[in-house]
């Protein structure tokens, strides 16, 4: 074993021990906690920002594409966002002993099946520093240590991040060891802490498709699948079209970067010839690059789509755009190509919208509004450790109740068998 990988066992023992405290700590003692976070972030603002900068600086230098430079970068306003969602997460209930059922048997025990903390939960992600305090926040509250091994193109900003996060804990009474930075930048550090089974109970990848493919065909450590996305935004025969221009343009332009932004566009041909000026102009006006079919291709300035176009998460300016003609081959087309992550339907049909919603298995299907609301903040979990696209407990936005385990307690009066 090298001296890296020394390292993470090192750091993955401690979060074990600090797992241990926490899973016996009250409400009270973690929310505390978790304003003191957000209060340390505000209060190393200067020196979390200066670290951002160098990590921009370094990323533009290598010629780093803008999207994944616009993931990187750290303002005072998503500094300050990022500490609302600390303290949002501290507003949550707890999940932590929560009956999730209960009853009497026959022989009159008492059972019941309560919420429990995973233990130790690992993260490998790119890029994204807010990640760093959004996954301590929910770990904490859950009641799990986190281990965090983000990028290497992002480890200024992780570093001066957890050196907050981890003062707070201190004060707070908590472990510090609940937060920690695993160390090392190189490959051989990642398959430590794949590796570590025993030490940590889950791993959650987040990140580009050839990350989240590696962790989950290598790991031997426990894995919850987050996932690329490719969204659809499906307008219908039915459709607003007003209102549909509104979500289209909404879902693909709010913000490029992120995995809930729509890449993929789909028209029934009944309304066509209405929308498809409306929408071409549109998006060009903000100077969307449309990769288009052959009837969206008529229009001056679209780029004439290839199967690998469709299937594309672009993360960028870029959107794959066809006309179908009807729900069911909207349908057919996003199972075709869709990643599972969040496809919408713009309908005022409420046959069409209970036909798309039944046959559309993503983890988040979206009625009449932009694909951008998947999101654990948005759907009022605080803030999220990540959206899963896989179909065991956890599926869509992960927020406190998915990072839990459950344990039954039965409760007898000398019952034997």
């Amino acid at each position: 074993m090298t001296n890296e990988a020394d390292a993470v066992r090192e750091v993955a023992s401690r979060g074990r021990i600090a797992s241990h405290d926490l899973a016996l700590a009250t409400r009270a003692a973690k929310d505390a906690a978790l304003h003191g976070m957000a209060d340390a972030l505000l209060g190393a603002s200067s020196s979390i920002l200066a670290a951002n900068a160098e990590d921009v600086t370094r990323a533009e230098d290598h010629g780093t594409a803008s999207n994944i430079v616009d993931r990187l970068r750290l303002t005072d306003e998503r500094l300050a966002a990022m500490a609302d969602g600390l303290r949002d997460v501290a507003g949550l209930p707890d999940p932590v002993g929560e009956v999730v059922r209960g009853s009497v048997l026959a022989n009159g025990l008492e059972l019941r099946q309560l919420r429990v903390p995973f233990g130790v939960v690992a993260m490998i992600y790119e890029a994204r520093p807010n990640v760093t305090a959004d996954a301590a926040g929910i770990c904490l509250k859950s009641g799990n240590a986190v281990l965090l091994r983000g990028s290497s193109s992002a480890r200024s900003s992780n570093a001066a991040i957890v050196t907050a996060l981890r003062s707070a804990l201190v004060a707070s009474g908590l472990p510090q060891d609940a937060v920690q930075m695993v160390p090392g930048d190189s490959r051989e550090s990642v398959k430590a802490l794949m590796r570590a089974r025993g030490l940590v109970d889950v791993l959650i990848p987040r990140g580009g498709a050839g990350l989240i493919q590696s962790v989950v065909e290598e790991a031997s450590v426990p894995v919850i699948e987050t996932g690329v996305g490719n969204c659809h935004v499906y307008v219908d025969a039915s459709a607003d079209l007003d209102q549909a221009l509104a979500i289209v343009v909404n879902a693909k332009t709010h913000r490029t970067s992120v995995c809930n932004a729509a890449e993929s566009l789909l028209v029934h041909e009944a309304v066509a010839d209405d929308f498809l000026p409306r929408v071409v102009a549109a998006l060009h006006a903000q100077d969307v690059t449309i990769h288009g079919d052959e009837r969206f291709s008529a229009y001056d300035g679209v780029v004439e789509a290839t199967d690998e176009d469709f299937g594309t998460e672009y993360l960028s300016l870029d959107i794959s755009a066809a006309v179908v003609l009807d729900v069911e081959a909207a349908v057919e087309h996003i199972r075709t190509y869709s990643s599972g992550h969040s496809d919408a339907i713009v309908a005022r049909d409420q046959a069409t919208i209970r036909r798309f919603v039944a046959a559309v298995d993503s983890a988040a299907v979206l009625v009449n509004a932009s694909t951008r609301f998947t999101d654990g903040g948005e759907f009022g979990f605080g803030a999220e450790i990540g959206i899963s696209t896989q179909k065991l407990h956890a599926r869509g936005p992960m927020g406190l109740q998915e990072m839990t385990s459950t344990k039954y307690v039965v409760v007898g009066d000398g019952h034997i068998r």
